[in-house]
């Protein structure tokens, strides 16, 4: 937690993954951040995996550093609220559609400087997730064993949503960006970002829309391989496998160092007519090659002997982990700063929580703080942001058209696990 973004206020109204993600990071630079849900938790709020309590883990670490305001989005009273929510904050993220109650129009009237952020699927209005923009903008049809006949060969699919996360980050950045525009012109801003758009754009962005177009086709699948430079995984003797890559001289040199094979590699040069020193392309072109001689020593060696020698020389690598593996790893958990401790998770469960990515050596990174119970905040938001008393917030609740935290309810018997 850093308090860059202190007395910045924004509503979140949204689900799964890249919507929340824009609060989370908001919210661990300090903003205040009121996720709005029906009332009986929006369509994440029971996403799988769940605690034995029957509480999302995903929703729970999505949802950090936020307040959050339980109301019945399905009738007229509680959306009224929401949009009187957004428009006394002045700024809004969310995914739902356009077309819905929560328009652009809707929060800007009375308030001509509001500030949407909208995620959407596609740019033409159909809908879309992570695995179908991917799906769509090919990468899944890169990837898998260079082996593989291209005529045959399944997709693969990444298991991390990664467009919804960069998606996340973007809008992040472009409410920010619309902040900054609005303190120096006093104007507000209705943005919407496609998930479709910044995968597709992306792939203009990294020059591989150029290249397929320039090739006329498809690149041949590479397996492990790093496309345009030389890096690959390789196996030792005792049957770690474990990833090197080799983009700059240094990485080369070092790598070349740690196997000990510069005589292998100048005879190789000699054969070739080659420099491998002259950079990516001949280390790429001959890759092949290259990798039997690194996986001939790999191959005589165990990987503690092998490590040792790749850290003295300054070589980049890493062996392969599990997730599991990954979660307990000292290196990359245990006394990595990153990470905090948050024990009165709604989940039950104690675990290693990230703070803020960013670090700032002059500034301390506060514990991360732990997701709300839904509706934990609708009491205190309804009373400081509409101004509403006590009463009438309580006649809310008796109505049902408003709800306080569900902290003391055990949805174990409610929601089960395979």
């Amino acid at each position: 937690m850093y308090d860059f973004l202190k007395g910045l206020s924004v509503l979140e109204v949204s689900s799964f993954v890249a919507s929340p993600t824009v609060g989370l990071y908001c919210g661990q630079f300090g903003a205040e951040v009121i996720r709005v849900d029906h009332k009986e938790g929006g369509l994440d709020y029971d996403r799988f995996m769940l605690a034995d309590n029957g509480r999302s883990l995903a929703w729970e670490n999505l949802n950090r550093t936020k307040k959050s305001v339980a109301l019945d989005l399905r009738s007229s009273e509680g959306r009224e609220l929401c949009v009187e929510l957004a428009r006394k904050t002045g700024q809004c993220v969310t995914n739902l559609p356009e077309k819905s109650f929560l328009s652009h129009a809707a929060m800007a009237e009375g308030c001509e400087d509001m500030i949407s952020v909208r995620i959407m699927g596609w740019h033409d209005g159909r809908q879309a997730m992570d695995f179908t923009v991917n799906a769509a903008a090919g990468y899944p049809l890169m990837t898998g064993p260079a082996e593989w006949e291209p005529a045959s060969a399944p997709p693969v699919n990444q298991l991390m949503p990664a467009w919804d996360f960069l998606t996340g980050a973007y809008c992040a950045f472009t409410l920010l960006a619309a902040l900054r525009h609005r303190d120096t012109t006093g104007e507000g801003a209705e943005i919407r970002v496609p998930l479709g758009d910044v995968a597709i754009g992306t792939l203009a962005n990294s020059g591989t829309m150029a290249e397929m177009l320039y090739r006329g086709g498809d690149r041949e699948r590479l397996g492990n391989a790093i496309w345009g430079a030389f890096g690959s995984d390789m196996i030792t003797r005792d049957g770690v496998r474990f990833m090197v890559a080799a983009l700059t001289a240094k990485q080369w040199s070092g790598i070349v160092e740690a196997f000990g094979i510069e005589e292998q590699i100048a005879a190789l040069e000699a054969e070739l007519g080659v420099r491998f020193t002259d950079g990516d392309t001949p280390r790429f072109k001959h890759r092949d090659r290259l990798l039997a001689l690194f996986q001939a020593v790999a191959s005589t060696l165990d990987y503690a002997e092998l490590e040792k020698r790749m850290a003295n020389a300054g070589t980049t690598y890493e062996r392969y982990r599990t997730p599991f593996e990954a979660s307990q790893d000292p290196a990359l958990v245990g006394n990595n700063p990153l990470f905090g401790n948050t024990p009165d998770n709604p989940s039950g469960f104690d675990y290693p929580v990230a703070r803020s990515f960013a670090n700032m050596p002059d500034k301390a990174r506060e514990d991360p703080r732990r997701a709300p119970y839904l509706g934990e905040h609708t009491e205190e938001v309804l009373g400081e942001r509409l101004g509403l008393s006590s009463g009438q917030i309580g006649k809310l609740v008796d109505s049902g058209i408003a709800a306080s935290s569900d902290e003391g309810r055990d949805y174990s018997k409610i929601r089960t696990m395979p």
